[in-house]
């Protein structure tokens, strides 16, 4: 079980057994981590590094095996100082996008699964990639038969709460503007909400992060 003082921060992936997000997940920190850009380089064999992120979770009771999976920002804001594992991860996509994060990185807590979803608050990741204990858990949802303790699949990070929004920014809104900036032009044209809509945990170019903080001061599109 997770230690009192963790979260079951438990995530809904894709393309692993587990239930699929399809409308899948801070302000700001005055400096972000530094980090190196996507790269353009198509021929590079070296896999794109991010220093922000997009990470989904269900703010809506939802049980399975008795479990109930709901964890929202406010859940996240409750915790020991303000602070929980993210685990439950069962996508290797998403998996490896968090093997990328470094100490300090911002992601946006993303509500999904519920009758509104879209961003909610800013948090960081206050501890880099290692091995999420849940997989070995027969009891917990997440358990994974085939890993084994000595060649664990599964990781976790841990991320502690920064700041609500100053406006919920719904995902319907998001998807007007990609729509915008796909026909004309403009920073959330790629952006993987859209394009890798399942994965619970997505990257985000520094141009997309920063143009959604904007969002906060306008009226909603």
């Amino acid at each position: 079980m997770a230690p009192k003082t963790r979260a079951r921060v438990s995530k809904r992936t894709a393309s692993s057994g587990k239930v699929n997000d399809d409308d899948e997940m801070v302000g700001s920190k005055k400096k972000a981590a530094a980090s190196v850009e996507p790269s353009k380089n198509k021929d590079s064999s070296e896999p794109p590094q991010y220093c922000h992120w997009l990470m989904k979770s269900e703010p809506e009771s939802r049980f399975q095996n008795e479990i109930d999976l709901k964890f929202g920002i406010e859940d996240l804001k409750a915790l020991p100082d303000q602070t929980g594992c993210w685990d439950g991860v069962r996508n290797y996509q998403a998996r490896n996008f968090m093997r990328q994060m470094k100490d300090g990185q911002l992601a946006f807590f993303y509500h999904s699964n519920c009758k509104e979803p879209g961003i909610a608050g800013i948090m960081k990741i206050v501890k880099e990639a290692y091995v999420d204990h849940t997989q070995f858990d027969k009891k917990d949802v997440h358990f994974d038969a085939n890993s084994k303790a000595d060649n664990p699949k599964w990781s976790m990070v841990d991320v502690q709460y920064q700041r609500m929004v100053k406006r919920f920014i719904p995902l319907s809104e998001l998807k007007k503007y990609h729509l915008q900036h796909r026909a004309k032009g403009g920073p959330l044209k790629d952006m993987s909400l859209f394009t890798s809509a399942r994965l619970s945990v997505q990257p985000l170019t520094t141009e997309e992060f920063e143009f959604i903080l904007t969002l906060e001061d306008k009226e909603p599109l």
